[in-house]
C-alpha cells in the first residue's frame, strides 16, 4: 500500500494529515488453540486452506494468497529471508522447536489479549497455554454445541439432559467471556428466529439421545435454537460463525442476513451479537450492525485469505459499519502464523485505508487515531467486559 506498517503503541495525537495512525496492543476477539508439535510440509499446508481435502496434483496450498502472506512475514521472525522457498521455512520450523517458533511468532504479533474458541481441542493449545506462549492474556470463548454434545455424552434420558445442559450454561458463563454458536454448520443461519416450546425441546432431546452414539454432533434445529436462547439469556456475548468455512458449511445458508428476525428476536434478552467473518457476506454483516445496537460485525477470516486483497475487503465493510460496532480478530487455527499474519494484515489494511483518507482530507488524523484505537482493541473491551 505504500504505507510503513507502524509497530504497536500508544496512539499518536498530533499526527498530521496523511500520517500513518498507530494501533494500541490488539484484542484478537476471536481466535483458537495452535498444534502443540511440530509439523511437516502436508501438515503444515494442510492450515492454510478450509478445505479438507489436499490440494490438486502438482500443486500446494502456499500458493494462495494466504500462502503468500504467511511467506511475506513469517521467515523474518524465524531468522529466514521474506519470500524464502516453503521447504526451507517448513525445515527451519522442524529445527527450532514447535514451543520455539510459537513463541517468537506469538510475540511479534502485538497482539495483547486473545479470546480463545474453545471448540475441538485435539492436539491444540488451550487458552491458558497459548497465552503463556504469547506473554499475552486470554479468555475463554465457549462453543455452545461441544458443550452441549460433551454434557449428552453423560446423559441418557431427555430430562436430565437439559437440566444438565442448563447447568453446564450456566457455570460456563461464570468465567468464559462469551459463547459462539456454529449453527451455519449444523443447520443453516435460516433458523426459525423464536424460542421453541420447553414440551418441543424435550421431544427433540428425546429423539436426538435415541439415536445418538457418543461424541454424535447436535444438528436437531430445536435443539440448535433451544441453544441459542440458552446462551442470549446469559447476557453474555455471542458469536456467530457466518459467510465461508470448510466444506460443512452450505455457503448461501450461512449469510448473517438470514439472522435477522433472531436478531430482532433475541434483542431485548440485553445479549450482544458478533457476527464473525462474514466474507462474501461481509456487506451485509455490516449493515446488521449499522441498523441495530446488539449486532457487532468482524472480518477476521476473511482478511488472512484475501492477503494481498485485504484492504479491499476491509474498506468494504468501513462503508457502512458504525466504527463502534467492528472487532479485530484473526480467526487463526493451528499455527501461530496465522496470528502473524491476521494482525499484520489487519494493520497494513487498515493504516492504509486511513491514511488515505486523511492525506485527502476526508478524515482528520484525530479522528483516525481513535478509530483505529477502537477497532484494534477498545470495541472488544467494551464488548466482553475485558480490562485494560
Amino acid at each position: 500500500m505504500g504505507t510503513a506498517v507502524p509497530e504497536p503503541g500508544e496512539p499518536v495525537r498530533d499526527a498530521p494529515p496523511g500520517s500513518a495512525p498507530r494501533l494500541p496492543p490488539l484484542v484478537d476477539q476471536h481466535g483458537h488453540g495452535i498444534v502443540r508439535s511440530g509439523l511437516d510440509a502436508a501438515a503444515f499446508t494442510s492450515y492454510l486452506t478450509e478445505s479438507d481435502v489436499p490440494a490438486a496434483p502438482g500443486t500446494s496450498y502456499f500458493d494462495t494468497q494466504l500462502g503468500f502472506a504467511v511467506r511475506r512475514w513469517c521467515p523474518p521472525l524465524l531468522d529466514l529471508e521474506p519470500h524464502c522457498p516453503p521447504s526451507v521455512y517448513v525445515a527451519r520450523r522442524l529445527e527450532l522447536g514447535a514451543d520455539e517458533v510459537a513463541r517468537r511468532l506469538l510475540r511479534a504479533t502485538g497482539i495483547a489479549s486473545y479470546l480463545v474458541d474453545t471448540g475441538p481441542s485435539g492436539d491444540l493449545t488451550y487458552a491458558h497455554e497459548l497465552a503463556e506462549l504469547a506473554g499475552a492474556s486470554a479468555r475463554r470463548i465457549v462453543r455452545l454445541e461441544l458443550l452441549a454434545e460433551e454434557t449428552a455424552d453423560g446423559a441418557r434420558t431427555a430430562e436430565p439432559f437439559l437440566d444438565d445442559l442448563a447447568e453446564a450454561v450456566r457455570t460456563a458463563a461464570r468465567t468464559a467471556a462469551g459463547f459462539k454458536s456454529v449453527v451455519a454448520y449444523r443447520y443453516g443461519l435460516d433458523i426459525a428466529p423464536d424460542p421453541p416450546d420447553p414440551a418441543e425441546v424435550r421431544e427433540a432431546a428425546r429423539r436426538w439421545l435415541d439415536g445418538r452414539a457418543t461424541g454424535g454432533r447436535m444438528t436437531d434445529p430445536v435443539l440448535l435454537r433451544h441453544l441459542l436462547w440458552s446462551a442470549a439469556r446469559t447476557g453474555l456475548p455471542l458469536q456467530f460463525h457466518t459467510g465461508f468455512g470448510d466444506p460443512d458449511v452450505t455457503l448461501h445458508r450461512s449469510d448473517p442476513l438470514l439472522l435477522t428476525d433472531f436478531i430482532r428476536a433475541v434483542r431485548s434478552t440485553g445479549c450482544p451479537l458478533v457476527l464473525l467473518h462474514g466474507y462474501p457476506y461481509h456487506r451485509g454483516a455490516a449493515y446488521l450492525a449499522n441498523v441495530y445496537p446488539h449486532v457487532y460485525a468482524d472480518v477476521g477470516l476473511a482478511l488472512n485469505h484475501t492477503g494481498a486483497r485485504a484492504g479491499a475487503v476491509l474498506a468494504e465493510v468501513l462503508e457502512l459499519v458504525p466504527f463502534g460496532k467492528l472487532l479485530f480478530s484473526t480467526d487463526a487455527y493451528g499455527l501461530p502464523e496465522l496470528y502473524v499474519v491476521g494482525a499484520r494484515l489487519f494493520r497494513e489494511a487498515l493504516t492504509g485505508l486511513l491514511t488515505r483518507w486523511t492525506a485527502s482530507g476526508a478524515w482528520s488524523a484525530a479522528d483516525a487515531e481513535r478509530v483505529a484505537a477502537m477497532i484494534g482493541a477498545e470495541n472488544a473491551r467494551r464488548v466482553y467486559g475485558l480490562e485494560v
